[in-house]
């Protein structure tokens, strides 16, 4: 997968961005692992931009090391200063998952009542109306009433 490719501009802002990350992925002595890129691949998932610290000395093996992890992982390589390394890849959007055997969560629903003097100001109240409950005219909430089953006689007549 090939590194992406981004304006100076880009690279300015995601560079703003990272300034107050911490790192998250530390590279140690055994160097770049698939154990490594396995964890900035799930950190860039997650995160989409991050810091990498890489403890080696030699700082051509460090660029190494970022344009190899922009190049196999489908990154962005946005900074490298000093034993740091900033990189940024989009999110991916969140499959959402529908249940049809989900019930109504509870709701807020905004209760306006007017004074019966003119010149006051109206009462307003937010009230939160649960699955089980509805809201009268009055503004007060009751709990829905529930149907009760059929006898087998009524049953009967109905079909």
């Amino acid at each position: 997968m090939p590194a992406i490719q981004l304006t100076p501009a880009q690279r300015k802002v995601h560079r703003a961005e990272a300034h107050h990350l911490d790192p998250i992925v530390l590279v140690g002595g055994d160097g770049l692992t698939d154990a490594v890129k396995k964890e900035v691949d799930a950190a860039l998932k997650a995160h989409g931009l991050i810091k990498v610290r890489v403890f080696s000395d030699e700082r051509p093996a460090r660029e190494a090391m970022l344009q190899t992890l922009a190049d196999e992982l489908g990154a962005a390589p946005i900074q490298h200063i000093g034993k740091l390394l900033v990189l940024w890849r989009p999110i991916p959007a969140a499959e959402k998952r529908i249940d049809e055997d989900r019930k109504p969560g509870p709701r807020d629903v905004k209760v306006i009542k007017y004074s019966k003097r003119g010149g006051q100001r109206p009462e307003i109240k937010t009230l939160r109306v649960l699955g089980n409950q509805r809201l009268t005219s009055g503004g007060s909430i009751k709990r829905a009433k529930v149907k009760k089953p059929l006898s087998v006689k009524k049953r009967s007549q109905a079909d």
